[in-house]
C-alpha cells in the first residue's frame, strides 16, 4: 500500500515488484467535461484498490497485419472502450527507492490503441531498477477535435489527448516518489504517434522541468517524417463539418450525443476531411498554447528541452517504400540523424540514433513499423514468433541500453558494443540485430 496526494493505494504483489493498475490521474472526461482539458482527480475515497486494467478510449476494433496477429491476437488483454479511460499503470520495484522512471506513451496514429497492450510490460524495467508508468489518453475525435465553439469557451480547443499525457505526468511527477521513483528522472518514451507525443511534449512550454530524458521510437524526427504542422484554424474547420455530421447546433448538443453516435460520424468526417487533410488530422494542433509553433521550427529556435535524447526506427518502417533501395535514404531514419545533428548545431549534446534491422523470424513481413517493441518491453514470449536465443539476446541488449540510458542519459554501461553518439563529423547509428 503507499499513500498518494489523493489517498492510499493497494496494489498486486508480483514477487519481486508491484504492478498498480488502472490509477485514475483525471477526473472521467464524460458529460460537460467531454472536449475540455482534463481536471485533477478527487481524492480517494477509502483506499483505492488498483489491482485491474481500466478502460481504453473508443476506437474501430481490429487492425491489419501484422499488427493483427502480433498485438492484438489474444482477448484477454484487450479493454472495455469508454470515455472514462483517463487511468495510468504502474510497476514498481519492491523496496525501491528513487528509481529512475520510465513513462510511456502508446502509438496508434491518435485514432487508438491502449496502455496495456499485449506487447507492453513494466516486469523487465523494474528488474534492472526502474519504475515504469503506461498511460491511457484520449485518441481520434475525443482527443484532438477542435471547433470555433470550443475555441470560445476557452480560448483554444483540440490537444485533449496530449494534455491527457501532461496531466498524467504531473499526477507522477507529484506522486511518484510515494511509489519508490525520483520525479527529477523521468524518461518519457513512446513509440509511432507515442513518439510523436513524445516530440510534442519536450517542445511544448507546459511540460516545465517535468521531462529529464526522451527515447522517440519511429516518430521523432528533424525536417520529415510523420510530423504535421497544423494550425488550429485548418482543424476548427474539420470540426465543423463534423458538427455538420452530427446534425448539432451548439456545443450543448454536440455534448449530448451518445459517445457511439460521436465515434460513429468519425467514418464520414474522413471521407470529407481527407481530401484537404492528405494525412493525420486528429493530431497535436498549433494552437498557440500547448505548441506555440511548427515542430521543425521550434527545433530551430532552440525551444525543444535541453536534455539527453535517444531516437530511431525499423528497416521496414513507415514511409519507408518497398522498392527503397537503401534503407538508409528512408525518411524517419534521416530524419533521426537530422534530429541528432541539429541538436549538435545549437550546441547541445547530440542524440543516440538506432535503426532496428532485425527481420522478425516466422514470416517475411521484416522489421516492421513497431517490431522492436517486443524487444524493448522483454515480452518475446508473449509472441508465436519462432524466436531464437539470438532474439532473446538481442532484447537484453535493448532493454539494458534503454534502461541504461534512462538512469545516466547515456545507454552504455559496459557490457554491450560501444553507442556512440550521432555526430555530424561521426554520425554513428547503432544497428539493432541478432
Amino acid at each position: 500500500m503507499v499513500e498518494t496526494a489523493y489517498g492510499k493505494i493497494i496494489g498486486t504483489d508480483m514477487g519481486d515488484y508491484v504492478e498498480y493498475r488502472g490509477i485514475p490521474y483525471a477526473r472521467p472526461p464524460i458529460g460537460e467535461l467531454r472536449w475540455k482539458a482534463p481536471q485533477k482527480p478527487e481524492a480517494f475515497d477509502g483506499v483505492y484498490s488498483a489491482v485491474s486494467f481500466r478502460n481504453k478510449c473508443i476506437q474501430a476494433e481490429g487492425s491489419g497485419p501484422p499488427w493483427d496477429r502480433d498485438f492484438y491476437d489474444d482477448p484477454s488483454y484487450d479493454r472495455p472502450m469508454s470515455e472514462d479511460c483517463l487511468y495510468l499503470h504502474i510497476w514498481a520495484p519492491k523496496d525501491g527507492k528513487d528509481c529512475p522512471v520510465a513513462f510511456w506513451l502508446h502509438g496508434g496514429a491518435f485514432l487508438g490503441g491502449w496502455a496495456s497492450e499485449k506487447e507492453f510490460d513494466g516486469a523487465a524495467y523494474c528488474r534492472r531498477g526502474i519504475i515504469f508508468v503506461s498511460v491511457e489518453y484520449r485518441c481520434n475525435v475525443f482527443g484532438y477535435l477542435a471547433h470555433p465553439w470550443l475555441t470560445t469557451e476557452s480560448g483554444r480547443s483540440g490537444n485533449y489527448g496530449t494534455l491527457d499525457q501532461i496531466a498524467a505526468l504531473d499526477w507522477v511527477y507529484e506522486n511518484i516518489a510515494c511509489f519508490g521513483g525520483n520525479p527529477d528522472n523521468i524518461t518519457v518514451f513512446g513509440q509511432s504517434a507515442g513518439a510523436m507525443s513524445v516530440q510534442t511534449l519536450v517542445s511544448s512550454p507546459l511540460t516545465g522541468n517535468r521531462i529529464a530524458k526522451a527515447i522517440l521510437q519511429s516518430g521523432g524526427t528533424y525536417g520529415g517524417g510523420l510530423h504535421r504542422d497544423i494550425p488550429l484554424s485548418e482543424q476548427e474547420e474539420y470540426g465543423l463539418l463534423f458538427s455538420e455530421i452530427l446534425r448539432a447546433h451548439s456545443l450543448d448538443e454536440m455534448r449530448a450525443k451518445p459517445a457511439a453516435e460521436v465515434f460513429a460520424a468519425m467514418s464520414p468526417l474522413f471521407a470529407r476531411a481527407m481530401p484537404r487533410a492528405k494525412g493525420l488530422f486528429l493530431t497535436p494542433t498549433l494552437d498557440g498554447y500547448l505548441l506555440t509553433g511548427g515542430y521543425y521550427e521550434l527545433m530551430e529556435q532552440g525551444k525543444i528541452r535541453d536534455i539527453p535524447y535517444l531516437l530511431g526506427s525499423t528497416k521496414d518502417d513507415i514511409l519507408v517504400s518497398p522498392e527503397l533501395e537503401d534503407k538508409k535514404e528512408a525518411p524517419l531514419y534521416k530524419g533521426s540523424v537530422a534530429f541528432s545533428q541539429k541538436l549538435e548545431e545549437l550546441g547541445r549534446k547530440p542524440a543516440y540514433v538506432y535503426h532496428f534491422t532485425r527481420d522478425l523470424p516466422g514470416d517475411s513481413q521484416g522489421a516492421w513499423h513497431s517490431a522492436e517493441l517486443w524487444y524493448m518491453m522483454g515480452t518475446l514470449r508473449r509472441c508465436w514468433r519462432p524466436w531464437t536465443e539470438a532474439d532473446y539476446s538481442l532484447s537484453e541488449k535493448m532493454l539494458d541500453y534503454w534502461t541504461g540510458f534512462m538512469k545516466t542519459g547515456n545507454p552504455n554501461t559496459g557490457v554491450h558494443p560501444r553507442w556512440n553518439p550521432c555526430r555530424a563529423a561521426e554520425p554513428f547509428v547503432m544497428e539493432l540485430n541478432v
